[in-house]
């Protein structure tokens, strides 16, 4: 079956290379897990080096770009992980639950095969701010339609513990909000391509052309100056570790 993935991922991990302040943030998170469940596992972005990684992803395309060194990759879903209970000593998923069919079930089943601490990385919808969804508003109903409340991890996780994770202001991981201090980065449809978020939205081009020109008359800079003397900047991405 194939998946959007099979689409957007194409030239994916060229666009997407992790952030090693990011990778420190949930590494850490795993602890001293030695075995270790990606989830949505992509081209293999933060999966720790120097554990035994089993990869899911239900993409076969991303599962090609997965580099020789990644960890063995088996196709399938989150919804229908198959492993028997509590198989792994930690498992993650990055950046992909707001993909799942079924969010719920799919945690609950990372939940199941795992004996230690269930990881994500994920958006907090509910978080406001960030200046793109002034030039493009339905992200803001995309992300609240595909992204799983803070509550819910805790309802279908049990015991968890949310950070925040600023994203730095030359973040190397291309997602959504990498780009928040080089907005002429937004311009480029190879850029944008790696965001599924795009992919989703319809008519962007009124968008795009109102973020020109405002890059080229000054008045981003002017609204939003401020925010390039930042290092680093919280709009809404968050690390969601089981206790």
């Amino acid at each position: 079956m194939r998946t959007s993935y099979d689409t957007i991922g194409v030239d994916y991990s060229d666009l997407r290379k992790p952030d090693s302040r990011i990778e420190q943030a949930v590494t850490e998170a795993l602890g001293p897990a030695e075995s270790i469940l990606n989830v949505g596992a992509g081209a293999g972005s933060y999966e720790p080096a120097d554990r035994c990684v089993t990869a899911v992803e239900p993409s076969a395309e991303m599962i090609r770009q997965r580099g020789a060194a990644a960890a063995s990759a088996v196709q399938g879903y989150a919804e229908d992980l198959p492993f028997g209970d509590k198989t792994f000593d930690a498992s993650m998923a990055i950046l992909t639950v707001h993909h799942w069919a079924d969010k719920e079930k799919g945690l609950r089943e990372m939940r199941r095969v795992t004996r230690g601490p269930v990881v994500l990385l994920t958006f907090d919808a509910s978080h406001q701010g960030f200046w793109l969804m002034d030039y493009f508003p339905q992200l803001v109903a995309l992300d609240e339609a595909q992204m799983p409340k803070m509550t819910d991890y805790a309802d279908w996780l049990g015991p968890v513990e949310i950070s925040p994770v600023p994203i730095p202001h030359d973040c190397t991981d291309g997602f959504l909000c990498a780009y928040w201090r080089r907005p002429s980065a937004y311009l480029d449809p190879r850029i944008r391509k790696a965001m599924s978020s795009f992919w989703a939205l319809d008519n962007i081009e009124d968008g795009l052309a109102r973020l020109a020109r405002d890059l080229d008359s000054g008045a981003w800079a002017r609204q939003h100056g401020d925010l390039l003397h930042l290092a680093a900047c919280d709009f809404g991405y968050r690390l969601v570790a089981t206790t």
